[in-house]
């Protein structure tokens, strides 16, 4: 059987938020049971059929990349983080709906990775403000994904939902609400599962049919580093 065509989708976001959780979910079609920290970078593997029910559908690979770590840690851990920020071609941007700093430091968290966060304070984030320029001329495909649904009350999840969706709008980019221990929010024919199947669609274009896709802006001056410097670490 001829090797799949694959892209590379970092997940990113604060220590706690779900980012294990959510990979299994997309990659296993199961919830992960005994969730653990991750320490460096774990990679999971999805396979995505490229335009579905068309006469271009293709199936790839879809390989995950769930970063450990915190955001605005020391230039040390930065630079170590940086080798899982090479020839990246999406990014997938996690938050915990019941915190609202995780909300807030996905600013931080993609400026890391789209090498922009070069003041030693990166990006200033007060009351939902930023400097919205700084994400003017990215044209890596990014998708907000809040997790813990299920723990917002009721009475206050309207609120909480109309705070968040200004996240997407502040990243151009589609929004999906689940809880990572019911897998029917990614039911198929879902509208979460449309969009994430939108979105998977829209990295392979932007990898696969659209110019110099192999080597996106943001990260074409980075430094080159075998594969074999990726591992996948846990604790148990």
């Amino acid at each position: 059987m001829a090797s799949l065509d694959r892209v590379k989708v970092l997940v990113l976001g604060d220590s706690g938020v779900g980012k294990s959780s959510l990979v299994h979910l997309l990659c296993q079609n199961q919830v992960l049971g005994n969730p653990s920290w991750t320490v460096g970078c774990s990679v999971d593997v999805r396979v995505h059929d490229y335009k579905e029910g068309t006469p271009e559908e293709k199936t790839y690979y879809i390989e995950l990349w769930d970063v450990g770590g915190t955001v605005g840690s020391g230039s040390s851990v930065k630079s170590t983080r940086a080798v899982f920020y090479n020839s990246v071609n999406g990014i997938i941007l996690v938050h915990d709906l019941t915190n609202k700093k995780s909300s807030q430091n996905l600013y931080r968290w993609s400026l890391e990775a789209l090498n922009k966060d070069s003041s030693p304070t990166g990006v200033i984030v007060t009351n939902g403000d930023y400097d919205r320029e700084q994400f003017a001329d990215n044209q890596i495909p990014l998708l907000v994904i809040g997790t813990k649904l299920d723990q917002i009350p009721e009475n206050k999840r309207s609120d909480v939902l109309t705070r968040t969706a200004f996240l997407a709008e502040d990243f151009n980019a589609e929004e999906i609400n689940l809880d990572c221990t019911t897998p029917r929010y990614l039911a198929a024919g879902s509208s979460n599962a449309v969009k994430l199947s939108r979105f998977f669609d829209k990295v392979i274009e932007k990898r696969y049919f659209t110019r110099d896709g192999s080597q996106m802006p943001g990260f074409s001056e980075r430094k080159r580093y075998g594969a074999g410097n990726s591992k996948s670490l846990h604790y148990d």
